[in-house]
């Protein structure tokens, strides 16, 4: 396919420290194949810092949060930190959602913590007038029923989305966009196929996730590039579309998401 036309990773933790030795290497790479920038999630308050060089450093949109596997009990005094990094970069034009924030039934986190958590950066993210970059795992019915609550006008993204239709459906009918990622490319995922097949074009945002645990599990390691066109060429040949006609919506949809 043609790799004239741009195309963003909405979600890559690429400010991790495993890519400290080769990140200026894959930001190169990245743009060669054009992929022109990636969006950095937030996950605690020990990354803040860091995230916020790199996205100086290489020009990327990123967005800041508490991301439930990093919640611990003193996890309060980092949404305060969380407050005054906000209304420190409240005019940075690269601060582009409040996230990755959300729910996890899988991980150790105490749920009641969780979901403590959670509505206080929801409660940021209204105030800031940001999107929301959503993590959810075995939780759809709880967050489903939280965001119809809130109705925030902003919306966000539901990042790295695994269900089904009708739950994608109804995450779209709130106002937010589905991230789709490297898990599209296994054959056995029928339920996330059946999901793209149902669901418009204008639906979707694409990401790598990209981590070290990531890039361990991914056939593609760390070819950014690489991963997001076969994402983009598997919803073409399920939608029995062009590629290159994927690729404009999905950038469209990832400005829009985003602002940028």
């Amino acid at each position: 396919m043609s790799e004239s036309y741009s195309i963003i990773d909405s979600h890559a933790h690429l400010d991790f420290d495993v890519f400290d030795p080769y990140r200026a290497r894959l930001f190169e790479q990245m743009r060669q194949a054009g992929v022109s920038t990636a969006v950095l999630p937030g996950v605690s308050s020990l990354h803040w810092e860091k995230q916020l060089q790199v996205a100086s450093d290489f020009h990327c949109p990123f967005a800041l949060g508490l991301h439930p596997w990093y919640l611990h009990h003193d996890s309060d005094k980092d949404v305060e930190k969380l407050t005054q990094l906000l209304e420190t970069n409240k005019h940075n034009k690269q601060l582009v959602a409040l996230g990755e924030c959300g729910l996890d039934k899988r991980c150790q986190t105490d749920w009641q913590l969780q979901l403590r958590v959670f509505h206080q950066q929801i409660a940021l993210a209204k105030a800031y007038d940001l999107p929301l970059m959503l993590h959810s795992v075995n939780a759809a019915g709880e967050m489903l029923s939280i965001l119809k609550s809130i109705k925030h006008q902003k919306a966000g993204v539901i990042h790295g989305f695994s269900g089904a239709p009708e739950v994608a459906k109804a995450y779209v009918e709130l106002g937010f966009a589905i991230g789709i990622g490297p898990l599209l490319l296994n054959s056995h995922v029928k339920k996330l196929q059946k999901t793209v097949h149902e669901l418009p074009l204008n639906a979707f945002v694409i990401e790598t996730d990209l981590s070290q645990e990531a890039s361990k599990k991914s056939p593609y390691g760390t070819n950014i590039a690489q991963i997001l066109h076969l994402v983009v060429d598997e919803i073409a040949k399920i939608h029995k579309k062009s590629s290159v006609l994927i690729l404009k919506q999905i950038y469209v949809n990832t400005c829009n998401l985003y602002n940028i």
